[in-house]
């Protein structure tokens, strides 16, 4: 048996909502498998979203000036420094 579609009629596409812009990527899929496991193993959410928020934590990072990245660097050696060894 044979599904007709001839009267088929495409739906209407939803509009993103403001702010937002629909378009294609090609992801890796490990990256796209990685997303979709934890959002399940995570009871829910929406993998596109966390996508979206690693993606602003980047750009958002990338805006952070040298100097106080710098600065957060050799704090963060110095308390690595003083630590006793084997810890």
């Amino acid at each position: 048996m044979r599904n007709d579609f001839s009267k088929g009629v495409r739906g209407p596409v939803v509009p993103p909502p403001p702010g937002k812009t629909r378009i294609t990527i090609r992801l890796d899929t490990d990256i796209l498998d990685w997303y979709r496991d934890t959002v399940e193993t995570a009871g829910g959410g929406n993998y596109q979203t966390m996508i979206n928020d690693a993606l602003r934590r980047e750009m958002e990072r990338k805006r952070e000036p040298l100097e106080k990245i710098v600065r957060r660097v050799v704090r963060e050696e110095l308390a690595r420094s003083k630590r006793p060894r084997g810890s």
